[in-house]
């Protein structure tokens, strides 16, 4: 297993299965008698942040303007980034 510039590897999918590590999945790195160990966190854990972070944007949601929340996701995206020449479709609903 070859380790990348940026310090990433692969983990074998018969040992992500077997762990029950999926896409999305947290997990912390150890380290017991020179060997590195990798631990699933707990789902409870990611739910809870999961959670929060949807209670959060929610919230922010909610103090939107009516015309802001029925832009698309890409007329949000050019927003943020500045695309002032692009106008609001007013018939494309939220997505």
């Amino acid at each position: 297993m070859l380790v990348t510039d940026k310090g990433q590897v692969t983990i074998p999918k018969h040992i992500r299965t077997a762990a029950g590590v999926a896409p999305g999945s947290e997990v912390s790195f150890s380290l017991d008698a020179g060997k590195i160990v990798i631990t699933p966190v707990a789902s409870h854990v990611r739910n809870d942040r999961r959670a929060k972070l949807r209670a959060a944007a929610a919230k922010l949601r909610s103090s939107l303007s009516p015309e802001f929340n029925q832009l698309g996701a890409q007329e949000i995206m050019e927003f943020l980034r500045g695309a002032n020449d692009v106008a609001p479709n007013p018939r494309r609903g939220r997505r």
